[in-house]
C-alpha cells in the first residue's frame, strides 16, 4: 500500500522556470479576438466613467441643491443616477457577454491545439505517464488558463484605466489630500513582492497534488471490477483519501498566501478613510466642503477597488503561469513517430514485408528485439508464437510504426517505413488489438469507425462475415444499439467480434490480428474462421495466436528471446520436435 502511495505521489517536476516568453505565447490566443475583447473593452471604459460620475451627483446635492433647498434640482439629480445605474448595468451585462464569448473560444482553440498534438505523441508518451494527469491539462487547467487569458488580461488594463480615471477626479476635487492617498501604494507594493515566491511555489504544489489527485481517481474508476473482485475498497479508498488531504493541505496553503493581499487592501482602504475624515475635520486643507469631503470618500473607496482587483489578478496569474507551465510542457512533448522531411505518400501495395535485421528495445538498456529478419510475400499468412514477452505484439507495433527500430530496416514493396507517411501507411494496414475497445455510440458506429464513407449495406456485411450479425440482429435496436463506454455492456466475445467487423470494413492490404480470437468460444471461433478464409486471401496477414490450433494453415515464426528461432510451416516444424513442437503438444495434454 505504501508503494502504490510513493507511486501517485510523485509530483511532476518543471523542465523551466515561468517567463514572460510563455504568456506573450499564450497571448497567441488571445489576439485571434482582439476586435471582440477590444469592444469589451471600449465598454468597459465607459462604466467606469459613467460610475466615476456618482460622487460629482453627491457632492453636487450637498454643497449646491441642500443649502438652495431646491427639490426640483435634487429630484433631477436623483432621475440622472438612475439612468447612470442603468446604463451602468446594461454596459457590464454587455461587456460580460462578450468576455465569456471570447473565453470559450480560446478555450476551445488551446484545447483544439492541445488534443491534436495529443494524437501525434507515441505510444511510449503515454506508456510512462499516468492518463489522468495528462486529461486534468486538457480539462481543468484550459478552463482555468483560458478565462484569465480572455477576462483577466483585459480586465488588467480597465482597472489600470479605472485608476488613472480615478486620480485624474481626485486631483480635479484636491490635490493634497490625492497625494495623501498615494502614499499607500509603497506600502501595498511590499506586500506583493514579499509573497510573490512563497506564492507561485504554492500554487504549482497545488498544481502537482491534483494532478496526482486526477491520475489516480481515473485509473481506479477504469479499474473498478478489479478493485472489487479483489476487495480492494478500503486499501484504495486509504490511497484516495491521502492523496485528497495533499490536495486539500497544498490548496489551503495556496489559499492564506493568496488572502493576505485582500485584508492588506482593505485596511490600507479604511485607514486612508479615515485619514481624509481626519484631515477634514482638523482643518489641515481649507475651504473643503462637505459635499467635497464625501466625494473624496468615495473617490478613496474607488481608488482602492482597483487596487483590490489588481491584487486579485496578480494571485490569478501566479496560479495561471503554474498551468500555463503545464499546458505548454505538453504541447512541446516531441513527436518522435512523425513524418519525416520528403516522406512521400505510400502507393497502393500488393503487401510484401521484410524485416531485415531489426534492432529494437523500449528502453534504451533493453533489447527486445535482437536483429529479427524474416519476409512476408503478398498474400502470405504469417503466424508470431512464441513465450509472453518474446517480442511478438512487438513486430506488427513497429511494422504500423508506432515506434520507430534502433537498427536495421523494415520495408513495404520495397518502400522503407519511415519514408512513407504515417497516414498513408497505416490506411492501407487493419489491425486487431487483444483489447477489444469500442467507442460510446452505436455498434454501427463502432463497426464503420475506420472507415466512415462504408454503407449501412457494407457495415452489415462486415458483421455477417464474421458472425456477429447473429448476435446483433437478435438487440432490441440492432446496429442502432448504444454501446457504453468500452463496450461494458457486451460480452468479452461480442466486443471482438464486432472489433472484427470494423477492421474487416477497412479492406486493408496488410491485416494484423493479435490475439483476435481470444475470448471467442470454440463454437463461433469456427465460425470465424470460416468468414476469415474469404478475407486473408490475397491479404498479407501477421497473426499472433496462443490457440495453435487456429493458424495451422500459415508460415509459422517462432519467436524466443527477441529472435526468431523456427520458421516453417505447422507440419514441418512439428518434424523438428523443437520449440514449436513442445509448445504444440503442451496444449494437447
Amino acid at each position: 500500500m505504501a508503494r502504490e502511495r510513493n507511486k501517485f505521489n510523485v509530483d511532476e517536476e518543471l523542465e523551466q522556470p515561468f517567463d514572460i516568453k510563455q504568456l506573450k505565447r499564450a497571448m497567441i490566443y488571445v489576439k485571434r479576438y482582439a476586435k471582440t475583447l477590444t469592444f469589451a473593452f471600449l465598454l468597459s471604459v465607459v462604466s467606469i466613467l459613467l460610475d466615476l460620475c456618482i460622487p460629482i451627483y453627491t457632492q453636487t446635492i450637498v454643497d449646491t441643491h441642500i443649502p438652495a433647498k431646491n427639490i426640483r434640482g435634487i429630484l433631477l439629480i436623483g432621475l440622472i443616477y438612475m439612468v447612470t445605474i442603468a446604463a451602468i448595468l446594461l454596459v457590464n451585462r454587455t461587456r460580460s457577454l462578450m468576455f465569456n464569448k471570447a473565453g470559450q473560444y480560446i478555450i476551445t482553440d488551446i484545447r483544439h491545439d492541445l488534443f491534436s498534438h495529443l494524437q501525434k505523441l507515441p505510444f511510449d508518451y503515454y506508456d510512462s505517464r499516468p492518463h489522468g494527469k495528462i486529461l486534468v491539462r486538457v480539462v481543468n487547467y484550459i478552463n482555468t488558463v483560458a478565462n484569465f487569458l480572455s477576462n483577466g488580461i483585459v480586465t488588467i488594463l480597465i482597472e489600470l484605466v479605472s485608476l488613472v480615471a480615478i486620480l485624474v477626479f481626485m486631483l480635479r476635487l484636491h490635490v493634497g489630500m490625492t497625494l495623501l492617498i498615494l502614499t499607500g501604494i509603497p506600502l501595498f507594493a511590499l506586500v506583493v513582492i514579499f509573497i510573490k515566491s512563497p506564492q507561485r511555489r504554492a500554487y504549482q504544489t497545488l498544481s502537482n497534488k491534483q494532478s496526482n489527485l486526477n491520475a489516480y481517481l481515473q485509473e481506479s474508476i477504469s479499474g473498478i471490477k478489479v478493485t472489487q473482485a479483489f476487495n480492494r475498497e478500503k486499501m484504495n479508498y486509504g490511497i484516495f483519501q491521502t492523496l485528497c488531504e495533499n490536495s486539500r493541505s497544498a490548496w489551503i496553503r495556496a489559499i492564506r498566501i493568496s488572502n493576505v493581499i485582500g485584508p492588506v487592501i482593505l485596511i490600507l482602504s479604511v485607514f486612508y478613510t479615515v485619514v481624509v475624515y481626519y484631515v477634514a475635520a482638523s482643518g489641515t486643507f481649507a475651504g473643503v466642503t462637505v459635499g467635497v469631503i464625501l466625494a473624496f470618500v468615495g473617490y478613496t473607496a474607488r481608488f482602492w477597488s482597483p487596487i483590490t482587483t489588481l491584487g486579485n489578478l496578480y494571485n490569478q496569474l501566479i496560479t495561471n503561469t503554474a498551468y500555463l507551465e503545464r499546458i505548454f510542457q505538453l504541447m512541446d512533448e516531441p513527436v518522435s513517430i512523425d513524418d519525416r522531411e520528403g516522406a512521400v505518400e505510400l502507393p497502393p501495395i500488393t503487401g510484401r514485408v521484410e524485416f531485415k535485421n531489426v534492432v529494437f528495445g523500449y528502453e534504451p538498456s533493453q533489447t527486445v528485439l535482437d536483429h529479427v529478419s524474416f519476409v512476408a510475400e503478398p498474400g502470405e499468412s504469417i503466424a508470431l508464437v512464441g513465450p509472453t514477452g518474446a517480442g511478438k505484439s512487438t513486430i506488427v507495433s513497429l511494422l504500423a510504426r508506432f515506434y520507430d527500430i534502433r537498427e536495421g530496416s523494415i520495408t513495404i514493396d520495397g518502400y522503407k517505413l519511415w519514408d512513407v507517411t504515417i497516414s498513408s501507411l497505416r490506411s492501407q494496414m487493419g489491425m486487431m488489438l487483444q483489447d477489444s475497445f469500442l467507442f460510446t455510440g452505436t455498434i454501427r458506429e463502432n463497426i464503420r469507425y475506420g472507415r466512415l464513407d462504408a454503407t449501412d449495406e457494407e457495415v452489415e456485411a462486415a458483421a455477417r462475415a464474421v458472425h456477429a450479425d447473429d448476435f446483433i440482429s437478435m438487440m432490441p435496436q440492432g446496429y442502432d444499439t448504444e454501446v457504453q463506454e468500452r463496450g461494458a455492456s457486451l460480452s468479452a466475445g461480442q466486443r471482438q467480434l464486432i472489433s472484427f467487423a470494423r477492421t474487416l470494413l477497412a479492406d486493408p492490404r496488410i491485416l494484423i490480428l493479435d490475439e483476435a480470437t481470444s475470448s471467442i468460444d470454440t463454437q463461433t471461433e469456427q465460425l470465424v474462421q470460416e468468414g476469415l478464409q474469404a478475407l486473408l486471401k490475397g491479404r498479407t496477414s501477421f497473426i499472433i495466436a496462443h490457440r495453435l490450433s487456429t493458424i495451422k494453415n500459415c508460415r509459422i515464426l517462432y519467436i524466443m528471446d527477441g529472435k526468431i528461432v523456427e520458421s516453417g510451416t505447422h507440419a514441418d516444424l512439428l518434424a523438428k520436435r523443437g520449440h514449436y513442437y513442445e509448445l504444440y503438444t503442451s496444449q494437447l495434454t
